[in-house]
């Protein structure tokens, strides 16, 4: 990884300590190697370093196709270990290359809704995550994030609040040839967001309410 990585993480975990009250959860269930594919919620445009900040693993990240557009942040986000995709459908250039880190050994963490929520409520999910984990049988590690959404009110950054991330237990993928059917798409991609539903309070849970608690 280039130094702008480490620099990067450390810089993160400043400003994190700094501005707001930050706190990472159930550490017990997070493996100490990977590969893993790493599904989280998503609230603000700092959960992918806050996130990656929070889980002891080398780590690689999606990020929208526009951060890639301008030199200044094309810079800093391939470096803090991002690589582009586009939004509105599947992406299949970005899948390869999410398959090619995951077979390298390097944990991959993705945020299957494809945008911020504008609620703070999860939004339906896009199948990328669970054709990834259907075709390579790699482990699922669910993860939640709260607390980021009010960042991005006026002032926010002063306020403290208590950004908090919740690591879920990881489990296998049902086993597959890797060619799943639409339907069986959309369910596993169900399967896995209920899963990060359950690491959430009740009002994050959105459409995938009712999940049961992968924390447990």
């Amino acid at each position: 990884m280039h130094f702008i990585y480490y620099f990067g993480r450390g810089l993160t975990m400043t400003l994190l300590f700094i501005f707001t009250r930050w706190r990472v959860r159930g550490k017990e269930n997070l493996p100490e190697r990977g590969p893993l594919l790493i599904v989280c919620n998503h609230l603000h445009l700092a959960d992918p370093p806050i996130v990656a900040c929070s889980l002891k693993l080398r780590t690689v990240f999606m990020a929208k196709d526009e951060l890639f557009h301008n030199w200044w942040s094309h810079f800093w986000v391939k470096n803090f270990g991002a690589f582009p995709v586009r939004r509105g459908g599947i992406d299949r250039q970005a899948l390869k290359q999410a398959e090619d880190w995951l077979k390298q050994g390097v944990s991959l963490i993705m945020f299957p809704e494809g945008r911020r929520s504008p609620n703070s409520r999860m939004q339906p999910a896009l199948s990328g995550a669970a054709l990834i984990a259907s075709r390579l049988g790699v482990p699922i590690l669910p993860v939640s994030i709260t607390g980021t959404e009010k960042l991005r009110k006026p002032g926010g950054w002063f306020t403290r609040p208590v950004v908090a991330v919740t690591i879920g237990r990881p489990f296998n993928p049902p086993p597959t040839d890797g060619k799943l059917s639409r339907e069986e798409l959309k369910k596993l991609t169900a399967a896995i967001m209920v899963k990060v539903a359950g690491l959430l309070p009740p009002e994050y849970r959105g459409v995938y309410a009712g999940g049961d608690d992968a924390a447990d």
